[in-house]
């Protein structure tokens, strides 16, 4: 298939689709006898996301896939067309998820040990309903409590690939609403680890706002 062409199904498919999709998707919209390889769509791929330089949006690659998405300069005018306000979330539940990010996987103990203070069941629960962490498996050790960790739909929601899209802890600690410091401890043995349901390995990363798209 002519790369323009090909290019313009995919531009097409991701506008329609509303979500990210992967290589192996795309090609599935295709019949047998018609369907490009992987090279040919990732150079499709290649095409579009130099069409849209200098464009208000933009072609990323995210833990799920590739997606069309506003470029965040144009985030904040487009977000005002929908009634429903993001919400704010507090200093707390930040540097909660900034811990189950980077020292996952974390039980809600070693949370409160580093932060100091109980974790309010609240913020575990608004993570958990926002798909952004999930239980991975128990620390073993009396009362085998619940290890956390961080979820692909974290992942796609702040526009990253997986840890290595992570800021440094330097990077972190200059941020003024993450004073929390996330020292790196011995990594303890785990037991009864619970898969997600997609089969590619899961991480997040908090970050200081979602991707428009």
């Amino acid at each position: 298939m002519e790369q323009k062409p090909l290019r313009d199904i995919v531009e097409a498919a991701l506008l329609a689709f509303g979500q990210p999709l992967s290589v192996g998707q795309l090609r599935e919209m295709f019949d047998a006898g018609e369907r490009p390889d992987e090279a040919e769509l990732r150079a499709a791929l290649a095409a579009l996301a130099e069409d849209c330089a200098g464009r208000p949006i933009e072609l990323v690659e995210v833990a799920s896939g590739w997606r069309l998405q506003v470029r965040s300069e144009f985030a904040l005018p487009v977000s005002r067309l929908w009634q429903e306000r993001p919400g704010r979330y507090s200093r707390a539940l930040l540097e909660t998820l900034a811990l189950i990010a980077y020292r996952q996987p974390i039980t809600r103990g070693e949370i409160e040990d580093v932060r100091g203070v109980a974790v309010n069941p609240h913020i575990v629960r608004t993570l958990s309903e926002r798909g952004w962490i999930r239980v991975v498996g128990h620390r073993e050790v009396p009362g085998r409590p619940e290890l956390l960790g961080t979820t692909r739909e974290f992942l796609d929601y702040f526009g990253l690939r997986g840890l290595d899209d992570l800021p440094t802890l330097a990077a972190l600690r200059d941020m003024d609403h993450l004073g929390v410091q996330l020292e790196f401890g011995e990594v303890m043995p785990v037991v009864e680890p619970v898969p997600e349901s997609a089969p590619e390995p899961v991480a997040a990363a908090e970050a200081a706002g979602p991707a428009a798209g």
